[in-house]
């Protein structure tokens, strides 16, 4: 059964530079294959809190050049690769991300470009094809020009990261056919920022969309401030779509959306460790 752990579910400058929420992205465990998208600050400590052994992960995705999304992908790749000393797993990212793009990146150092046994610059339309979930690459409108989004088809449904983006009917419909909807919703109510969705815009996203849940994630820090609860209720109430906001450490099950609790748990030792 594929299923969610959200490693973290804040975003912006605001919140990730004093952790009001972590920004540690998400792994997606399909079942042979473990995923790890976005791996921004609080990603490592939330996998050693609840006991993850870096060397189960099998790919990392990132989907653009701001450090809420990748600033622990290069020890996130040397723990896929047993601390670089085995060549296995895959890195993907944007064109920013892998090659840098006006001015922003890499941020994947030449080096750890060498630990996994692949590398993949990804574009909208390409597919990655993993032996339990395939992933589309998607278009997004974001401040990085080369920012993509990911649609994971997997047994038990699709599950679709639109990462951050304007709102637009053709960057909706991408995601038709979504079983759940991972929306980055940095801002409440109309309080939109270039670049970014706020609530009205997730409203809309929702309704064009129509998933069976929507999760609000990358939450700013004015979110934050106004409840993120409430405002996903809002979308609730406008849309009739279930609808969440994230919280860390939160799992998801894919097929029966199932919302469980990780408890916080730093072991004293882990046989991880005996690397």
């Amino acid at each position: 059964m594929a299923r969610l752990i959200m490693l973290g579910t804040g975003g912006g400058r605001h919140t990730t530079m004093f952790q009001a929420r972590s920004t540690g992205g998400f792994l997606l465990d399909a079942g042979k294959s473990r995923i790890h998208m976005d791996p921004g600050p609080g990603a490592l400590t939330n996998m050693c809190n609840i006991g993850y052994d870096l060397r189960s992960t099998d790919a990392i995705l990132v989907s653009h050049c701001h450090p809420d999304h990748y600033s622990d992908a290069e020890v996130a790749v040397e723990g896929m690769t047993y601390g670089g000393w085995q060549k296995r797993g895959m890195l993907c990212g944007s064109i920013s991300v892998m090659e840098g793009f006006q001015g922003l990146g890499p941020c994947i150092s030449p080096y750890h470009l060498t630990l996994p046994s692949e590398n993949h610059t990804l574009v909208p339309g390409d597919r990655l094809e993993f032996s339990d979930v395939s992933i589309d690459i998607t278009r997004s409108d974001h401040s990085d020009p080369t920012t993509v989004g990911f649609k994971c088809i997997t047994d038990d449904g699709i599950l679709s990261y639109v990462t951050d983006t304007s709102y637009s009917d053709e960057i909706a419909e991408q995601y038709i056919g979504s079983k759940i909807l991972l929306l980055p919703v940095t801002t409440p109510d109309g309080n939109r920022i270039r670049g970014h969705l706020c609530t009205d815009d997730a409203i809309r996203f929702i309704d064009y969309v129509r998933p069976d849940l929507a999760v609000f994630i990358h939450l700013g820090i004015v979110m934050l401030k106004v409840d993120p609860d409430k405002q996903a209720d809002k979308a609730e109430r406008a849309t009739g779509v279930k609808t969440i906001s994230g919280k860390d450490l939160m799992t998801l099950d894919i097929d029966t959306l199932n919302i469980g609790q990780l408890t916080p748990s730093r072991p004293e030792w882990s046989d991880a460790w005996e690397l």
